[in-house]
């Protein structure tokens, strides 16, 4: 299942529609040792959070979904039990697109009713993704609660949205880009942190 998961988001692209920018790379801030003891450090905290285990992962398309799938496979070696995970393509519940988007569309989620939802994103910004996945999330039944995971939060939220689980607190400016790198869509494994070019 999680295989094909990976295979439809990994054709997932989102219409931002801000402009066309020439960035440049300024530092890798996180190699993939320190992505990898950072999802470690977060499973373990999901864990301790919630220590009767009755979890689902709920990564948030596109690179949220293998980050949720490294941390559910984290929870399972500490724990030696499975852990369900799913994603969430929240496209269709944005409100910052200005057109529809066109489908298909790539959510692949269990039922949550009564269960802890762990949502996973690589990157916390302004909010409006987590919002969006939030109204996603409620099709799938009525979670106990909802918590959040994010690799980097960079800061300058605009909605009142905070993550439970941070592997990285980055301070940026608005005209920085965080890109976390994965194997699946990069052939990478890091964050590194992009500037517009003068």
């Amino acid at each position: 299942m999680y295989s094909k998961v990976l295979r439809r988001a990994r054709k997932a692209f989102f219409d931002w529609k801000r402009g066309i920018f020439l960035f440049v790379q300024k530092a890798v801030l996180m190699d993939a040792s320190a992505m990898d003891r950072a999802l470690m450090r977060m499973a373990h905290e999901i864990l301790e959070r919630d220590p009767q285990g009755d979890i689902v992962l709920a990564g948030i398309v596109r690179r949220g979904v293998p980050l949720a799938l490294q941390l559910k496979e984290n929870i399972e070696k500490i724990t030696g039990q499975a852990f369900p995970a799913g994603a969430l393509d929240v496209r269709p519940f944005r409100d910052d697109l200005k057109d529809a988007p066109a489908g298909p569309f790539c959510t692949e989620m269990v039922s949550v009713e009564g269960k802890t939802v762990v949502l996973v994103d690589d990157v916390l910004y302004t909010g409006r993704t987590v919002r969006a996945a939030l109204d996603a999330l409620l099709q799938f039944g009525r979670p106990k609660a909802v918590r959040l995971a994010v690799l980097v939060d960079r800061g300058h939220r605009e909605l009142p949205i905070r993550p439970d689980f941070v592997g990285k607190n980055i301070p940026t400016s608005h005209k920085e880009r965080i890109e976390v790198r994965l194997p699946v869509f990069d052939n990478a494994k890091e964050v590194a942190i992009l500037g517009i070019a003068e």
